[in-house]
């Protein structure tokens, strides 16, 4: 009990130091707020756009965006990752495509996307699932080939089928593999999301973020930052205790 406390409280205490050494050195040399604001502005600026109402409905078309591109890219690197462990001729065929259309950068395709899609959510959404979509293909592929070749051998034994197999023994042995896919997806769906609303977007927070680059607004582009920052902790802690949940169910009918 008291360790876990400590080890909450560290990286609470640590984040006050970091916070109270820049206010310190933005008060100390007078860096101007243009380039660098005090925290106390941020936190100022933070609390003034979301008490106004301005902020939240960039929040909900990010939070939106990084849903659904976590949704379709997620659950389409899942189907394709079962698809090259459970066939080595769609591996041999479709392996070196997925590779290519990773290497390629997403920035570079945003104005494709705008130009097929149009302006609005679908380009960004788009964008988020190739992005995200990776992770969660070659965890899934990993993860099913590394099952225990020892229980391998005892299901073919038994008279197992393919599908049988699959769900049975290939799934829930490669599940913690996975859920650790679905982790780094989540946190590639956000990031996504804000470079996708870089380009062509009206709401969402990279769009905030552009707005105030345009304004010259620093403490707005901290202030936005610092909600996808919050949003990104929160969702990676709600998929690892998401994770733990599961495992401990699948311990506990194995």
């Amino acid at each position: 009990m008291r360790q876990g406390l400590h080890g909450r409280a560290l990286p609470v205490a640590l984040l006050l130091i970091l916070l109270g050494g820049w206010e310190w050195l933005v008060r100390q040399i007078g860096i101007s707020a243009l380039v660098l604001p005090a925290p106390s502005a941020v936190a100022r600026t933070l609390w003034a756009t979301l008490s106004s109402g301005y902020l939240w409905p960039h929040i909900g078309a990010t939070l939106a965006e990084m849903l659904l591109g976590l949704i379709v890219g997620g659950m389409s690197g899942l189907a394709i990752g079962i698809a090259l462990a459970e066939s080595a001729l769609l591996d041999r065929v479709l392996k070196p495509y997925v590779i290519v259309s990773q290497v390629i950068p997403k920035l570079a395709l945003a104005p494709l996307f705008v130009l097929w899609f149009g302006f609005g959510i679908v380009p960004t959404v788009v964008m988020t699932a190739l992005i995200c979509f990776f992770p969660l293909m070659e965890n899934t592929l990993t993860s099913l080939r590394q099952v225990d070749p020892n229980r391998l051998q005892l299901f073919r034994m038994l008279g197992a089928s393919r599908a049988q197999t699959l769900w049975r023994l290939k799934l829930p042995a490669g599940l913690p593999g996975i859920l650790a896919g679905w982790r780094v997806a989540l946190v590639l769906a956000l990031v996504g999301a804000v470079v996708g609303e870089f380009i062509g977007a009206s709401r969402g927070l990279g769009a905030v973020i552009i707005a105030a680059q345009g304004m010259m607004d620093t403490s707005l582009m901290f202030a936005a930052l610092t909600a996808i920052a919050v949003i990104g902790l929160l969702g990676y802690q709600a998929m690892l205790a998401l994770e733990r949940r599961l495992l401990r169910a699948y311990e506990s009918h194995s």
